[in-house]
């Protein structure tokens, strides 16, 4: 136990457990996304003939994330358009300002958008370091047919701790299945 909480606090240096403080805001929106599968699984395979949830595109991940997540995070407001930013508006899929988290959902629709998914992430990640709500982005990228060719390399990345003129924003990334 001791083992894996020095392991939690290793890779999010902000979570202090049992005692020691409290977890970063956006720690049970990765618990609850890592479910994801899971959770489509069930949907899917219970009593019902025939998918209940069936994930063609973005907005349909975007639909089961915010099932997800509204019960633990009771201020998450759906596409929100944010304040003009390097002259153009962008639409976070959601917001939590008492967490001050985004969460954006990502639907892998091909290899070659598989290919390209970090640059637009890091497009998003510039976009939101100015946004006034953001302290820490959560990028939950569902990719049904495996088409992100080095899984590893899109986490090393993306996911970590930026620093922009005194601002910190805490990046994480959570890839399913």
């Amino acid at each position: 136990m001791a083992n894996a909480l020095d392991e939690i606090a290793r890779i999010c240096p902000e979570a202090v457990i049992a005692g020691r403080g409290k977890l970063t805001p956006a720690f049970s929106i990765v618990s609850a996304l890592e479910q994801f599968q899971d959770c489509i699984r069930y949907l899917n395979t219970r009593r019902s003939k025939g998918a209940v949830i069936d994930i063609n595109g973005e907005d349909d991940v975007q639909d089961v994330v915010f099932l997800m997540l509204r019960p633990l995070v009771q201020d998450l407001v759906p596409e929100n358009p944010t304040d003009l930013t390097a002259s153009r508006y962008v639409i976070q899929d959601f917001l939590s300002k008492n967490l001050k988290t985004v969460v954006e959902a990502k639907f892998v629709r091909d290899k070659k958008h598989g290919k390209e998914i970090t640059k637009e992430l890091h497009d998003d990640i510039e976009m939101y370091r100015n946004h006034p709500e953001c302290r820490e982005i959560v990028f939950f990228i569902y990719d049904p047919e495996s088409l992100i060719p080095d899984l590893d390399g899109l986490r090393r990345q993306i996911a970590g701790t930026r620093k922009y003129d005194g601002k910190t924003v805490q990046v994480h990334c959570v890839i399913k299945p």
